[in-house]
């Protein structure tokens, strides 16, 4: 899936380094919310803008974000205009909120305002938004995988760096403006809503009309992964000498074999942003505020995104039949050896996975048999499971995956009852381990014929408890144990002109093997 850098729009926003005109509906907007209490005073907006945090980020810090989120003509340079009408004090103050070289906000590094990078070159898509632009984007990528989506969730992961910086912002206007008395309940709830909530109002519903589908907690997750190299790797080395020297080590772990350095380097830094999280929320204010600058430090590089898709399992179950003695249950290789011509698993779950278009799959049955023993009768029953699938098959796709199977000219399996299968999966399975007896025929042989109270006596004999030790031919994939187990009767009877040959039925207890 694609990688994509971010920058924000204030940097073509503010291109000419002045103040804008306010145009009615960002009038409309900034008249709102100045007559919201949770708003702060001018100045002190101002001064949020002086430090680098873009308008948007304001208005989520201030409780007036679903008003704003739409509204392109809501910039930094128009908010300086309102505010310069409203307050004389500004008029004075330098100011650099409007500096084009600062175009990344301190807090959400332009995630919020996003004007798309990819492959070094900016998208030039003038008829859309930001916001349009980088679901277009999204939208493409999902298709490029050749999805089949009927409905999305979205899923979000930001850099530890955007709640450390925020945190860090606060804690500046509360040094700032702490004792000033519209600050203890006006302003910087924790309720405000975070920089993920924010990000998803503004991308779903652009990604609705782009995928002409509806968002919800579906089977189908797009995942914007968020990433900040530098600025994790910073927060990394302000941690305390304890903290920041165990993840250190911890990061240099196997150091010395060879690696990717990039691959390698840049999922460090993922697994140090979940740990930087942690250990921030064990710092309380006092201790964050000696480690880290207030207000943060301004930084040069916008976020790294990567898009990926992923779709929940599906299952799709039935019964099989094993007619081959030379087939096993699951592939089995030992020291690169194959066991068997194939296996149950392979012959069904490719076939799934082919249809399905899966990255893969997991084969679930109800029991084994081993190798050299056929699964006749109704069969057993089976579940595929498929991972990420493209595709969910239909009912004709389904039955063509059990004709092909059935029509093959090796006859090693057959399948029955074919389905694709929901919440009743387990109920299937435990069809077959409520099947706690099982019988079996066997052909034996004998030294000496058997007599007539010999035969009796064998089919009087009930619930005869063996102890069953690990056979030899698993030993490689099970423990050395001895099991005790049950035949509940057994029932023999000679074979005509057989002399010694008898055939021995068995009816026993058995065990559900999990794969």
């Amino acid at each position: 899936m694609p990688s994509i850098n971010h920058e924000t729009a204030s940097r073509a926003m503010t291109a000419t380094g002045g103040a804008a005109e306010v145009d009615a509906e960002a009038r409309a907007i900034l008249q709102r919310a100045a007559a919201v209490a949770s708003f702060p005073p001018f100045h002190a907006v101002h001064h949020l803008l002086s430090v680098g945090v873009c308008v948007r980020c304001i208005f989520r810090l201030c409780g007036a974000f679903s008003d704003a989120c739409t509204c392109l003509s809501l910039t930094a340079s128009s908010l300086h205009s309102f505010i310069e009408e409203h307050d004389d004090s500004v008029k004075s103050v330098s100011c650099s909120c409007l500096a084009t070289d600062e175009a990344y906000c301190s807090i959400c590094f332009g995630v919020l305002l996003p004007t798309c990078y990819q492959d070094g070159a900016v998208e030039q898509l003038h008829s859309v938004t930001p916001i349009d632009n980088i679901t277009s984007m999204i939208s493409q990528a999902v298709q490029r995988e050749g999805y089949q989506v009927d409905d999305f969730s979205l899923e979000i992961s930001l850099p530890a760096v955007v709640a450390a910086n925020e945190r860090a912002i606060r804690l500046c206007m509360k040094e700032k403006y702490g004792n000033a008395n519209w600050f203890s309940d006006k302003m910087f709830s924790q309720q405000t809503m975070p920089v993920k909530e924010a990000l998803r109002l503004l991308l779903v519903p652009s990604l609705e009309r782009q995928m002409n589908v509806k968002h919800g907690n579906n089977s189908f997750r797009i995942r914007l992964m968020y990433t900040h190299d530098d600025g994790s790797q910073k927060l990394l080395n302000l941690l305390p000498n304890d903290r920041g020297r165990k993840r250190k080590a911890e990061s240099r772990d196997g150091s010395s074999t060879k690696r990717n350095s990039t691959d390698d380097d840049k999922n460090i830094l993922s697994e140090s942003d979940s740990f930087i999280n942690k250990t921030l929320e064990g710092i309380q204010d006092q201790e964050f505020c000696s480690l880290f600058q207030l207000p943060p430090e301004k930084m040069l590089k916008p976020c790294h995104l990567v898009i990926s898709c992923l779709r929940s399992p599906i299952y799709i179950g039935g019964r099989y039949l094993k007619l081959s003695r030379n087939v096993s249950q699951s592939c089995w290789i030992i020291d690169d050896e194959r066991m068997g011509e194939a296996s149950v698993e392979e012959i069904i779950g490719e076939h799934v996975r082919a249809i399905c278009r899966g990255d893969g799959y997991k084969f679930h049955a109800a029991g084994r048999e081993d190798i050299d023993v056929r699964m006749l009768g109704s069969g057993r029953p089976f579940l595929v499971e498929v991972l990420n699938v493209r595709s969910i098959p239909s009912a004709t796709e389904v039955q063509q995956i059990a004709d092909k199977i059935n029509s093959s000219e090796k006859k090693h399996v057959r399948i029955r009852n074919l389905k694709l299968v929901g919440s009743e999966i387990w109920t299937m399975m435990r069809e077959g381990e409520a099947e706690k007896q099982k019988q079996y025929t066997a052909l034996i042989w004998t030294s000496r014929p058997l007599t007539d109270n010999e035969l009796h006596n064998i089919s009087l004999i009930k619930d005869m408890e063996i102890v069953q030790k690990t056979p030899i031919r698993v030993l490689h994939r099970r423990s050395p144990l001895e099991r005790k187990r049950i035949i509940h009767w057994m029932e023999i009877e000679k074979i005509a002109d057989g002399s010694n040959y008898y055939l021995l039925h068995l009816c026993t207890q058995v065990s559900i093997a999990r794969l």
